[in-house]
């Protein structure tokens, strides 16, 4: 393996990927070649940290498709200008500049939170059955966010 090689558990090659998807995929200035090569090896190093973590058989497939579903929606929505992309806890959300691009984060499966004015995508096993009722400020908050793409451009008043 060349790309993650270091990582051991789940979270560090979830880490690992997140860090070369910012540095090389296409729409962020990299080549579609060498995001291919990440792509694969990512799903192998996944599979390998998953499979040392001594879950059961189901437990495996659970993490691998969680793992794959997260990847897959950034995936479709990093190239976008104007968003800021974060997990919180199991939860992709993103604002900034969305209006223009909903069809987009409808067809790689985010949501809409007109309270929060922001797009989150989140797996079946994370759906909040409550309301939401915590502003997006309480909830990284409450769990923490890890910032994945932020558009710096300055914008012309």
């Amino acid at each position: 393996m060349k790309w993650f090689n270091e990582c051991q558990t789940i979270d560090e090659v979830k880490a690992a990927y997140k860090k070369l998807a910012k540095q090389y995929h296409p729409d962020l200035g990299g080549d579609t070649l060498t995001m291919q090569e990440i792509n694969k090896e990512y799903a192998f190093a996944s599979a390998k940290a998953v499979g040392s973590a001594n879950l059961s058989q189901e437990e495996t497939e659970k993490e691998m498709e969680f793992s794959e579903s997260y990847r897959q929606a950034i995936e479709k929505i990093i190239h976008l200008g104007g968003i800021l992309i974060e997990v919180v806890s199991y939860w992709i959300w993103v604002t900034g500049e969305t209006y223009p691009h909903r069809a987009i984060f409808k067809e790689a499966g985010f949501f809409f939170a007109p309270k929060k004015q922001a797009w989150y995508f989140r797996t079946a096993e994370f759906k909040v059955s409550k309301g939401g009722k915590k502003s997006l400020d309480e909830i990284r908050a409450k769990y923490g966010s890890e910032i994945i793409k932020e558009d710096k451009r300055k914008r012309i008043a």
